[in-house]
This record gives structure tokens, sequence and C-alpha cells, in this order.
């Protein structure tokens, strides 16, 4: 059989009250060479009102995530599964001279619609899914994943909310606040324009904050990086502040902690943008 002419068996899109289901499911019937291969879907989820600012949000447990904004007026979602996990499996030694059989490359993605604000629920956790959003350009954003993937997200206005485990973010020609948090990965963010009054924060464990801001922004920096430097194109000047220092009696247990920050203000101070790291750089950029 042609893999190529392969189609899911079953492939149901169901709407109702503002909700779009979509199942994919593949028969077991099906070669094991052709279950291995991703599986793409797209649903188009219309807004109760179209032209208005809206809000996606999508929690991953494996998987990537890319929004991009456009000048279109639904949210189209682009869903693809990855190979099935068994694929990558040693053979068990009870089932030597045997064949193996891939199991199921099925997902499912469920995107529910209320007054502009858009929810996608996934099975993730089963296999990676990678998603690619697309939405109209003023939406906010509330995304994370865990493992397996990245987070990009590309020209769009609004407050983002992006978190991630073992991965980076990447915000690209955004414009609005954000807070990006990750542990295994770097932070990266390239702002056209800045919410005045909107605390901010970007933070990783491992990895390095880079982000660039408007000539005109003005912020007040709370900064720290543990093993690493701190650069900044603006010109500001760093105040280190007195270390906190906390003392702590538990049981005849005596803890001490220092929690060490530098502080600079950029155009005279605004919000609060907080960058921290403990494996890593900070990069303050100005837009040229």
């Amino acid at each position: 059989m042609n893999t190529r002419s392969i189609t899911p068996i079953a492939t149901t899109i169901r709407h109702a009250v503002g909700s779009v289901f979509l199942t994919v499911l593949l028969g077991a019937s099906m070669p094991a060479a052709a279950q291995t291969s991703a599986t793409k879907e797209q649903i188009v989820v219309a807004l109760s009102n179209p032209g208005k600012p809206g809000l996606v949000s999508v929690k991953l447990v494996g998987g990537s995530i890319t929004v991009m904004g456009y000048n279109g007026k639904d949210v189209v979602i682009d869903a693809s599964s990855r190979a099935g996990r068994s694929s990558r499996r040693e053979p068990a030694a009870a089932a030597t001279g045997m064949k193996r059989i891939e199991t199921s490359n099925s997902f499912d993605l469920t995107a529910d619609e209320s007054d502009n604000q858009v929810s996608i629920k996934t099975n993730s956790w089963k296999n990676p899914i990678d998603l690619v959003i697309k939405v109209p350009q003023r939406f906010s954003l509330q995304l994370g994943t865990v493992q397996n993937g990245d987070i990009t997200v590309e020209n769009v206005a609004g407050e983002l909310e992006v978190s991630n485990v073992n991965g980076a973010i990447q915000l690209n020609q955004v414009s609005g606040s954000a807070v990006a948090n990750t542990v295994n990965g770097p932070v990266k963010a390239t702002f056209k324009s800045v919410t005045a009054g909107a605390p901010m924060a970007f933070s990783t464990v491992n990895g390095q904050v880079d982000v660039t801001f408007p000539s005109n922004t003005k912020a007040a920096l709370k900064l720290k990086s543990d093993h690493g430097e701190i650069y900044s194109d603006f010109d500001l000047v760093a105040e280190k502040s007195p270390a906190k220092v906390t003392r702590t009696n538990q049981g005849g247990v005596y803890r001490v902690s220092i929690d060490d920050w530098t502080y600079g203000k950029v155009n005279g101070g605004g919000a609060e943008v907080m960058m921290k790291t403990l494996n890593g750089n900070i990069y303050i950029r100005k837009a040229k």
C-alpha cells in the first residue's frame, strides 16, 4: 500500500454551542511503517465578536506551541502529532522473532470559544502534539508546555503569559506586556511597544534572558544572575541594593538566606521589569 494515500479512518469535527471538537484516530490495521508518520489536522474557530480583542489559552504536557498574529478574523489551529512513542523503545526480550505492531498515533483536540475567549485542550500526555495557531493581532495569550517543545509567539499585541519547563521561549515583535518563565532553556523577547505601567517578568534557571525594548521604554529593572553577567544597551546606572538577609530557626535548625538583587531605572523608571537566571547572562537591549 502507498503510505502517502493513507488517511485517518475516523476524523470527527463537531460544532456545538461555541465549541469545536476534533478527534483523529488512525486504524489499527495500518502497516507499522505508515503509523510512525505524524498526523496533521486543522480546525477554524469563529469568534463571537470578530475584530475585538480576545484570549487564547492552551496548556500542553508534551509538544510545542507557535502562535502568530495575522490579519484574519478567526482563530486557526493546525495540530500535528508525532510518531508513536513505542517506535523509540527497545524490543522486549520475550518478543524475540516477532514483528512489532505500532500503537495508534491518534490525538484529541478540543477548542471551546465564548465571547472571544478560546480554550484549547489536548491529550498531549500520550504523545507530543505540536500546535501552530494563527490569531488576530490584538489577542492575549496564556500558553504552557512541560516537555518536548519550545514556545514561540510572533506579531501579537496583548497580555502574554508564557511558561515552559524543558524548552525555550521566544517572543518576536510583540506588543503589550509579558510574563515568561522556563526552567531549562533561554528566554528571548523583542518588543515593538510596551504597555505603560504594566509590570513584566522574564526568568529561567538554565539559560540566558535576552530582552529588547523600544528606546523610549520606561522601566524599573530588578535583575539577578547567580552565575552570569548582566549587560545593557540602555544608559542606566545599576544600583546594588543591600542584601536582604533572612534568618529562621525551626526545631533547633538555623538557616540564613541572602536575597541579592541589582536594581536600575530606564528612562527615569516605570513599572517593574524583573529578569532572573541562575546559570546564564542577562541582556537588556535597546531596539535600533
